[in-house]
């Protein structure tokens, strides 16, 4: 590791960008984790953030993974193994049931860790070219760490979660956006723009309404029928009572844009 910060954060209006600061593979070191569990943590807690971005340095890499050789040298004195896992696992079910969408840059490699990020985030932009995607743990004798087996297999299915895990297959933007992994595809040199304008739309929702449909898809997506609606009625609810549910009706009526607060 170098003296510069593992992660830059940057804040636009209600869009909070997470930059990992190891160009040119930007590893994902134990000291970027620490971070990225702070910013996150603290994402969370700040009703001014509405989107979060996940990006990188550079236009090489996303990311190549966790660091094995810090791994290696560094887990006793982070309490073992086990504890740096805990902590992935916590941090990206963080990411993954806040009640604020989260987006990911996928280009160059895209790797182990580097995809299992990017998995637990809402949404996902892929390079056009030059992307490797995928989580080739069975190469090292393993398999993925940080809940990517699981979180691929809701995203793609289990027949092409198995044929990406079982043959360590590294894939590309195009088919990535054809199996499902990613909702867009676009040139390197456009990608971050992309993200950047969708984090601008998404920021600009109603917040109350935006963690009403987090809730209903992301955490209740996976229940039963009927406590899946039971969840889509109390975030109806929640929004009746808003100040942007009015707020969205009368600039229907008035044939303007509407400006949420999240109040």
């Amino acid at each position: 590791m170098t003296d510069a910060q593992p992660l830059m954060v940057e804040r636009d209006g209600g869009v909070l960008t997470l930059t990992n600061n190891d160009a040119p593979i930007n590893r994902m070191t134990l000291e970027y984790m620490d971070a990225v569990e702070q910013a996150v943590n603290e994402a969370a807690a700040d009703p001014e953030v509405r989107v979060l971005v996940f990006t990188a340095t550079g236009e090489d890499n996303f990311s190549v993974g966790m660091d094995l050789k810090q791994l290696r040298d560094s887990a006793a004195d982070r309490g073992g193994f086990e504890a740096i896992l805990d902590q992935r696992l916590r941090v990206l079910a963080t990411i993954e049931s806040m009640d604020k969408p989260s987006i990911a840059t996928l280009y160059g490699y895209c790797l182990g860790g580097g995809l299992e990020l990017p998995l637990a985030c809402h949404f996902r932009f892929a390079a056009a070219e030059g992307t490797k995607i995928g989580l080739p743990e069975l190469d090292l004798g393993t398999v993925p760490a940080w809940g990517g087996s699981a979180r691929l297999t809701r995203c793609v299915g289990r027949d092409r979660a198995l044929d990406m895990i079982l043959r360590a297959k590294k894939i590309d933007g195009a088919e990535a956006l054809r199996i499902g992994l990613v909702q867009e595809i676009h040139p390197l040199a456009g990608l971050k723009a992309a993200a950047r304008e969708l984090a601008a739309e998404l920021a600009a929702m109603p917040p109350i309404a935006v963690a009403g449909v987090l809730r209903c898809v992301v955490g209740a997506g996976g229940a039963p029928l009927d406590e899946a609606i039971a969840e889509e009625r109390a975030a109806v609810l929640r929004c009746a009572s808003s100040k942007d549910q009015l707020e969205g009706m009368m600039a229907f009526f008035e044939k303007r844009r509407p400006l949420f607060t999240g109040e």
